[in-house]
């Protein structure tokens, strides 16, 4: 059929338009062309056709086309804009990591619209969006395929749904699910509904798509059950309890109903598939709530755990619990490596799981084991009611951390006296006892804090040397916790200052008292009223997204309240008595989650480097080299090294002799010697590159690709590739 059709599609142009409705023919016809056109056996390492690169989660790339010697001639080959978000519209962070397949490239907007464009050219082929025209929006990372004789399809969930199409078409597989749809909230043991927002990409084994999910941080949230559905119908395969249920392995670390009423444990950011062995490895999340856990007192299995199960039945296998009874939401945030090393003059299946501590846990592959010693230390102690802190918590031997661990007042930032005073006053109030200091009730100095070591991004590795490549980011964060009502209200209190004094307690951190914000990560809300309704306003507090949590549960009887403050509703018409009745359930709530420790000069309150990239030989648990990522010009040291930045988005390496990475706030991408860590290239993005790079092989030519974050003034950011001039 192929063979009969080349000559028809050879000799007929098709030119759909950038936004060719996706059931058009047209969208086909290319697709199958440039389909014929590849070669259909390829070096597995030559294509980029899973979530940051393969099932190993290597971010590697065989290729080598673009290498040391010609990088530096590296230019502009394509740029596609989605524009698909409407004027002044900021949806956010582009985190998605494109995957490629015969010659198709596959990626999500920051609306969370897919999009299916030819490699080569950048030219869209076909989009869909999953929202009906609603808004949608929301972290995205990628997207799957799989593929099964002429049955090929892709994959990927937006707000609570897992949606299949065809991926030569983009038209919605309507045998998957209902109509290509399959919900992914939770209604388990007589909860409310659970509210399930997958981020990061399922991984596809045999006939099964493997899919952990986004879930809320605070009370209330749904659990983060990993379940494994059938490709070819969208039906439940197995579900593995990542918070136990009587029976089950790890029930005994919980209290016993806590299985009914505790969430989390999540799988987040993605995972890796040993496909030899059908091993799927999870890296969990921590339970909830985040920050207090006297409703959950034990060891907490699988929270923050590295799961191992069996990847066609959902089975345990192993697991490794990388902090016990978690209190500072120091979640698992990427898929492990997988990568045979050389330990002990023998080669073994090994992976390496990255973590925002900057510990780096290196287990044999097979038995979940430590390559190299893991000392349990005594760690400080709560002062919170109730709260019964873990009394040792792990850490690794080797390789040493990648990122810093512990301060002092030597520490402190000196890129000015006012700011090293500024600095040295809140350190000195706050309690500080090391890296796990638990939240207190007089605030605590959490370093490296939960934005620091490794994000999402994670590792790329080199198989050819296991060399372990790793952007780190330098994040000292504070915690206040207090001691708060549900709902502290008097019957005359208006309905607006309600709606005030809920966004004080859980919004002013991240979107500011002035609800001026601080962009890109957290957006201004002065004019949320042009940008969304009051309907999606409240739907986007109830289910969260990105780094904000889900506040369903704490707004529910309290949504007028809080679309008056937001919405700045008439005063005097709110000015009525609250009839809602007062909720006097005390809890404990960290009021400055994600709150950066700061100078007055906006930067860390800490001395430089604020982020690096670091080489790790996984063979010895030695450092090859470590440099800082990033540069602020007008705090750099005349002469200096760079300053290191903050980075989200993760590195890729090739055969080519390159370590390509965006992330920084810088705006630049940039391409590092691997054996040596010197910088060969870099470009600055007309946006933040906050996604992790692809790389691929097209008509003979090597292109390298990363979706670009837009702003106020490009809302729908970009995908750019760059390739060598012909």
């Amino acid at each position: 059929m192929a063979v009969d059709l080349l000559p028809f599609l050879m000799t007929h142009r098709f030119t759909p338009s950038l936004h060719a409705r996706h059931t058009g023919l047209a969208a086909c016809m290319a697709a199958l062309l440039l389909l014929l056109q590849c070669t259909t056996e390829k070096p597995s390492l030559e294509t980029w056709s899973v979530y940051k690169a393969d099932a190993a989660s290597t971010s590697y790339s065989s290729l080598q086309q673009i290498n040391q010697e010609t990088v530096s001639q590296l230019a502009v080959a394509w740029t596609f804009k989605p524009n698909d978000a409407p004027a002044g519209m900021y949806f956010g962070k582009s985190e998605c990591n494109a995957i490629v397949v015969n010659n198709m490239l596959y990626a999500t907007s920051a609306r969370h619209w897919v999009y299916a464009l030819d490699a080569a050219t950048g030219k869209a082929l076909w989009h869909l969006d999953p929202f009906d025209g609603a808004k949608g929006g929301g972290v995205n990372r990628g997207v799957t395929y799989w593929e099964s004789g002429d049955d090929k399809r892709i994959l990927f969930t937006a707000g609570k749904y897992l949606m299949a199409v065809n991926a030569l078409t983009g038209k919605l597989i309507s045998t998957f699910g209902e109509q290509g749809k399959v919900s992914l909230n939770l209604v388990p043991d007589n909860q409310l509904e659970g509210w399930v927002v997958p981020t990061s990409p399922g991984m596809v084994f045999n006939d099964l798509l493997i899919l952990g999910s986004e879930v809320s941080e605070l009370y209330g949230a749904a659990p983060g059950y990993v379940r494994a559905f059938d490709i070819r119908t969208g039906a439940l395969r197995w579900t593995f309890h990542t918070i136990p249920h009587p029976g089950e392995t790890g029930y005994e670390t919980w209290p016993p109903d806590a299985w009914k009423y505790v969430g989390g444990a999540n799988n987040w950011g993605g995972m890796s598939l040993d496909e030899k062995r059908g091993l799927v490895f999870l890296p969990l999340g921590s339970p909830t709530y985040d920050y207090y856990g006297a409703d959950r007192k034990g060891q907490n299995l699988f929270g923050n755990c590295i799961v191992a199960l069996n990847a066609n039945t959902g089975e345990r296998v192993w697991h490794f619990q990388t902090v016990h009874h978690d209190l500072w939401d120091y979640d698992l945030p990427a898929p492990p490596n997988l990568v045979t090393v050389m330990h002990n003059g023998k080669p073994v299946d090994a992976l390496a799981q990255t973590t925002k501590t900057g510990f780096l846990f290196v287990l044999n592959r097979e038995t979940g084991e430590p390559l190299f010693p893991i000392e349990e230390r005594p760690v400080p102690t709560s002062t919170i009611p109730g709260e019964d802190v873990w009394p040792t918590q792990p850490f690794p031997l080797k390789p040493a951390p990648y990122a810093r661990q512990h301060m002092t007042e030597a520490d402190l930032n000196n890129t000015s006296p006012q700011a090293r005073d500024s600095a040295r006053a809140i350190f000195k109030s706050l309690r500080y006892d090391g890296m796990f200091t638990p939240p207190d009730l007089r605030g605590t100095f959490m370093f490296p804090g939960s934005r620091g070591g490794s994000e999402w991004g994670g590792a790329a590795i080199d198989p050819t040397t296991a060399w372990l490549y790793v952007n780190a980011n330098e994040s000292p964060e504070i915690a206040q916790v207090k001691k708060m009502k549900k709902s502290e209200s008097s019957p005359n209190t208006t309905r607006y200052a309600l709606g005030k004094n809920f966004y004080m307690n859980y919004c002013s951190t991240c979107h500011g008292q002035d609800r001026k914000g601080r962009e890109p990560n957290f957006p201004a809300l002065t004019d949320l009223g042009k940008r969304l309704t009051e309907a999606d306003a409240l739907q986007k507090i109830k289910t969260g997204g990105g780094r904000m949590p889900a506040f369903a549960k704490l707004v529910a009887g309290h949504e007028e309240e809080i679309i008056a403050y937001l919405f700045e509703k008439s005063k005097t018409v709110y000015a009525k008595k609250q009839t809602t009745p007062t909720d006097t359930t005390s809890v404990y709530l960290n009021l400055t989650a994600y709150s950066d420790f700061e100078g007055p000069d906006g930067q860390p309150a800490i001395k430089q480097p604020w982020g690096t990239l670091n080489a790790i030989d996984l063979n010895t648990g030695d450092y090859a080299w470590k440099i800082p990522l990033g540069n602020i010009p007008e705090f750099q040291t005349p002469g200096g090294p760079p300053t290191g930045t903050e980075s989200w988005g993760g590195p890729m390496v090739t055969a080519g002799g390159l370590v390509f990475i965006a992330a920084t706030k810088d705006k630049k991408f940039r391409a590092f010697n691997k054996a040596t860590g010197a910088m060969l290239w870099e470009t600055t993005l007309p946006g933040h590159g906050y996604a992790t790079p692809s790389t691929y092989a097209c008509n003979g030519k090597q292109f390298v690709v990363i979706s670009v974050t837009g702003g106020k003034d490009d809302p729908g950011g970009s995908i750019m590739a760059f390739a060598l001039p012909e």
